[in-house]
């Protein structure tokens, strides 16, 4: 198959490269596409040296699947002209997910929404990806009413000018700010602008994302997106209130029967999930510090982990390629 990944010279489209290698997918020939400033650059994959090319060459060369990573921008102007040649597009940018006429996919949550006349398709929210991924089959236990949810997001997703900044500060060194603010030693309550509501647009991704994955919008969500000085994953602490009463041990079963998803819930042994020792690297999304809310018998708290760069983004834009390959 021709494949070609679009921006991938950066952080997300590095990570799909490397997944799309170790998943072993199906390429005859690899485009690797970035913006005109990267074109001719050489880069290696599988131990052989890519060109890279702008746009229109990569158009013209007709893939069969372009993987997007290079933000809404870009997503908004080239993913159709790539649709047009008969290209499947799978976009890891924002621009199409609440698209009514575009699905919205998490492939171990609801695959089958997929179809052999989708040519664009869009990649979660990677904050929405391990949370979907935590709820889905809890919902189908007990129904989801509610989620109280507070994210703590690694720098990685903001791309390599937060981690540079990061690295930066750690070593007392000036350099360019990807933030407004230090992110060293401190916490940044803000992942994208804010909304007239009040809510940033990360936050409010979460809200529409969910429901859409779920295919249930009457599942209320209530985000508090944060950027914190980490490295390997995102976390998040959620607090999900069910229709009926939930039993841990029915949960904690579902969860471990769930693909994609491990258990780490342990507290006697201090065990439990962590960005930088069990997230990073991995595909999984973990979860644990599972307990029945005190203050209501119809919820629970918990923590969900997960490495943003690969599951969160690379590795389920690969495993919806996947799926578009199963379909013929």
């Amino acid at each position: 198959m021709k494949v070609a990944v679009v921006g991938a010279t950066g952080l997300v489209g590095s990570k799909i490269l490397e997944v799309l290698a170790e998943r072993q997918f199906p390429i005859s020939t690899l485009i690797p596409v970035a913006s005109e400033r990267s074109v001719g650059k050489s880069i290696e994959w599988q131990s052989n040296q890519y060109s890279v090319v702008g746009m229109e060459e990569a158009v013209a060369m007709r893939p069969d699947i372009a993987l997007f990573s290079a933000g809404g921008a870009t997503s908004l102007d080239w993913a159709p002209r790539f649709a047009e040649v008969g290209t499947v597009v799978i976009d890891n940018s924002s621009a199409w997910r609440m698209d009514p006429t575009k699905k919205l996919v998490v492939p171990e949550v609801n695959g089958h929404v997929l179809s052999k006349a989708d040519k664009i398709i869009a990649n979660p929210n990677c904050s929405t990806i391990q949370m979907v991924m935590a709820l889905k089959p809890l919902h189908d236990l007990y129904t989801v009413k509610r989620v109280v949810v507070s994210t703590y997001q690694s720098v990685t997703g903001t791309g390599k000018a937060a981690v540079d900044q990061l690295m930066n500060e750690r070593a007392g060194v000036d350099g360019p700010m990807a933030y407004r603010y230090a992110i060293d030693l401190n916490l940044i309550p803000q992942i994208d602008v804010f909304m007239d509501n009040g809510y940033t647009k990360e936050e409010m991704k979460m809200v529409m994302e969910t429901c859409k994955i779920l295919e249930d919008n009457s599942i209320a969500v209530s985000p508090t997106c944060v950027r914190v000085p980490v490295m390997g994953g995102h976390s998040e602490s959620c607090n999900i209130e069910f229709e009926r009463l939930p039993n841990l041990e029915a949960i904690r079963k579902a969860w471990s029967e769930f693909p994609g998803v491990t258990v780490i819930d342990n507290p006697s042994a201090f065990e439990y999930p962590m960005p930088l020792l069990h997230a990073h690297n991995s595909d999984q999304v973990f979860v644990g510090r599972l307990r029945v809310d005190e203050t209501n018998a119809h919820a629970i708290n918990c923590w969900i982990v997960s490495d943003n760069l690969r599951k969160g983004a690379a590795t389920n834009a690969v495993q919806i390629a996947e799926r578009v390959i199963q379909l013929g």
